[in-house]
C-alpha cells in the first residue's frame, strides 16, 4: 500500500515537473511581451508629455508677442515715436531765404524848390534882406540817390488770410543829393561891406555846401507769388523821417512824412535778386519853408539770408 502511494506521488511529482517545464517558457515569453509593451507605452507617454510641453511653450511665445512689452521697452518705443513725430513736425529747411539785404539807387525828383539860407544864384536881381543876405529857394529839383535796407519776413500767408502771399517789414535809408551852392549866403556887396570893416571872407564866400537829404523809413511790404521767381510787391503806406542839409531858414533839419511804393524783383540765382521800385514821398505840409515831397525810382540788388 505504501509502495503504491509512493509510486503515485512520484508520478504526480514528475507530472508537475514536466508541466512546469512546459509552462515556464510560455510564462517567460508573456512577461517579456508585457515589458516591451510597457516600455512602448512609456515612450508614447514621454513623447506625449514632450508634445504637450512644446505646445505650452508655443502658446507662451504667442502670448508673449501679443501682450504689451515691459515698461522699459514701452518707454523706449514711446520715446522713439515722439522723436519721429518731432522730426515729421519740424519745419523743413527752406529752399530760399525770405529775409533780404538790398542795395538800391536811382533817380529822385522833388516837387518843390528847397528853401534855405544858401545863396541860390549870383545872378543880379535876386532879392536880399536888410543885412545884404541873398534869399530865395534852391532851384534844383532833380537828384540822384543811393541807399540800403532790410526785409524781414513776418508771415507767409498774411496770417492765414491769403495763401502764397508774404508780409515783410522793411527798414530802409536813402541819401539824395540835389546839388551844391555857396555856404555863407552872402552877396558880393555884403562881402565888400564886411571887408571895409576888416573882415575878409573871399575864401568863405567861395566855399560850397552839398544840398542833400537823408531819409529813414519803416514800412510794411506785401509780396505776392511767394513760390515764384518773379515777385511783385507794394507798400500800402510807411513812415519816414527826412533829415535835410542845409537846414531851413528856421534851422529845422527834421521833416516827418509817409511813403507809398510798388516794385518787383526776380531771383536770378539761388538767393540773389534784382528788382526795380518807385516810391512817392509825402509830407503833411510845409515845414518852416521846406517841403520834401517827391518821388524816387530806381533799381536794387538783394541777397537773401
Amino acid at each position: 500500500m505504501i509502495n503504491k502511494t509512493k509510486l503515485a506521488l512520484g508520478i504526480a511529482a514528475a507530472t508537475l515537473t514536466m508541466a512546469g517545464a512546459l509552462v515556464s517558457p510560455q510564462a517567460m515569453a508573456i512577461s517579456k511581451a508585457d515589458r516591451v509593451a510597457e516600455a512602448a507605452n512609456n515612450k508614447v507617454d514621454a513623447l506625449e508629455a514632450q508634445m504637450q510641453a512644446m505646445q505650452a511653450e508655443l502658446s507662451r511665445l504667442r502670448a508673449e508677442t501679443s501682450r504689451p512689452r515691459s515698461s522699459a521697452d514701452a518707454g523706449k518705443v514711446q520715446e522713439l515715436d515722439q522723436w519721429m513725430n518731432s522730426v515729421k513736425s519740424a519745419p523743413k529747411e527752406k529752399a530760399h531765404h525770405d529775409n533780404t539785404l538790398f542795395f538800391r539807387g536811382g533817380f529822385a525828383h522833388a516837387n518843390n524848390q528847397r528853401g534855405g539860407t544858401l545863396d541860390p544864384t549870383s545872378v543880379a536881381g535876386v532879392g536880399s534882406n536888410a543885412n545884404g543876405l541873398l534869399v530865395g529857394p534852391i532851384n534844383d529839383k532833380d537828384a540822384w540817390y543811393f541807399g540800403a535796407g532790410f526785409d524781414f519776413a513776418l508771415t507767409d500767408d498774411v496770417w492765414g488770410m491769403m495763401d502764397n502771399t508774404q508780409v515783410l517789414g522793411e527798414l530802409m535809408f536813402d541819401y539824395k543829393e540835389l546839388g551844391t551852392r555857396k555856404s555863407n549866403g552872402l552877396s558880393p556887396a555884403a562881402t565888400a561891406t564886411l571887408a571895409t570893416l576888416g573882415v575878409a571872407l573871399p575864401a568863405a564866400n567861395n566855399q560850397t555846401a552839398t544840398v542833400s537829404q537823408l531819409t529813414l523809413a519803416a514800412s510794411p511790404k506785401i509780396k505776392f507769388f511767394k513760390s515764384s521767381a518773379f515777385r511783385p510787391w507794394l507798400i500800402p503806406v510807411g513812415f519816414e523821417i527826412n533829415v535835410i542839409s542845409p537846414p531851413s531858414d528856421a534851422i529845422t533839419v527834421l521833416s516827418p512824412g509817409m511813403q507809398f511804393g510798388l516794385g518787383a524783383d526776380y531771383r536770378v540765382w539761388k538767393d540773389i535778386f534784382v528788382g526795380a521800385d518807385a516810391r512817392y514821398h509825402l509830407t503833411t505840409g510845409n515845414l518852416d519853408g521846406i517841403n520834401t515831397d517827391g518821388v524816387t525810382a530806381g533799381g536794387y540788388v538783394g541777397i537773401g539770408f
